[in-house]
């Protein structure tokens, strides 16, 4: 089994690798390679790993990353939302052109192999139902959801015309994050959790009412592994699934804090609201309702005092 991995050194791209290198297997077939692909170098040694630094903007490279053509490619390289957002040009280049030379790459290789997206809620844009169905229409209010909804339907008609066999997994809010915040508009709904977790006051820019879908690291990788093994015949020509969340009001986050680490750190958060975040989590979806996911065998994260567990077991650092 050849696995391929676009933005690998990221924190998904890095905890996936692991994951892979732990578990040896997919689909049923020992891993013999992993190629890591991303514009910085992707920090991880293991004898089956091969890093590439390497942009799928310019011409040829995706080409190239495909010799030999891998069996599994994970896309998870993007342009976050804030970033996005404030770069335009920068989104649009990264998010719709780096995916579609891969994706074109792919429909001139040999070989049909399955390549999971890492998609987004951003795709979906209000007024919304409460809950969303499945069957919602996507209208996004951001440029990053609009540039994940038109590689969702590049995904989906590559895959119709059989050029790649695509599942697209749009993903909660991550929280909670490692490592420092990015650049994404969503990166406060970890960083209330994980500076205090620390010791370190953190910055809460919205209302405590905003309302939003999570899953932690561990269970959306879970997810992307399960989104490879998946048989794609049961999707039909609806390639792209939203993935089940736990939806919490940044008020309900804090009261798990306070439950899972005390009412001290709960305290470190300092409202000061910051109104070009707000508008943009203003258009964001709140709570949905998976069914085609979790009828497909995607597990969620059972409550919010769980993703702060699980960040606790698999990430906290100590001083």
């Amino acid at each position: 089994m050849h696995v391929l991995i676009t933005g690998a050194a990221g924190m998904l791209g890095r905890k996936l690798t692991k994951r892979l290198v732990d578990v040896g297997t997919l689909r049923a077939n020992p891993i013999r390679r992993i190629d890591l692909i991303d514009i910085v170098e992707t920090p991880i040694e293991d004898s089956i790993c091969c890093a590439h630094i390497a942009d799928l903007c310019e011409p040829g490279v995706a080409a190239e990353l495909l010799r030999p053509v891998p069996d599994v490619v994970f896309h998870l390289a993007g342009v976050v939302s804030g970033e996005a957002e404030a770069n335009f040009d920068k989104g649009m280049a990264v998010n719709i052109d780096g995916t579609r030379a891969l994706f074109n790459a792919l429909r001139f290789a040999e070989g049909t192999p399955r390549v999971v997206f890492t998609s987004s809620i951003a795709v979906f844009g209000a007024p919304f139902p409460d809950p969303i169905p499945d069957d919602f229409h996507l209208t996004p209010l951001t440029s990053y959801g609009t540039q994940k909804m038109v590689a969702e339907a590049l995904l989906a008609d590559y895959s119709r015309r059989g050029f790649l066999d695509g599942i697209g997994v749009r993903l909660p809010t991550i929280s909670v994050r490692p490592g420092s915040p990015n650049a994404a508009a969503s990166g406060f709904f970890s960083s209330i959790i994980r500076e205090p977790l620390a010791g370190v006051q953190a910055v809460l820019p919205v209302s405590r009412d905003v309302r939003h879908s999570h899953a932690s690291p561990r269970t959306a990788i879970r997810y992307l592994l399960h989104a490879a093994e998946l048989d794609s015949a049961v999707l039909g020509a609806r390639r792209n699934l939203t993935m089940p969340g736990v939806s919490v009001t940044v008020g309900e986050q804090i009261e798990a804090l306070a439950r899972v680490a005390g009412a001290d750190a709960a305290g470190l958060i300092v409202e000061s609201p910051a109104p070009d975040i707000a508008d943009i989590v203003a258009g964001w979806p709140e709570r949905f309702d998976a069914q085609r996911a979790l009828s497909l065998g995607f597990i969620p994260d059972r409550s919010y005092d769980d993703i702060i567990r699980a960040y606790l077991e698999d990430d906290f650092v100590a001083d």
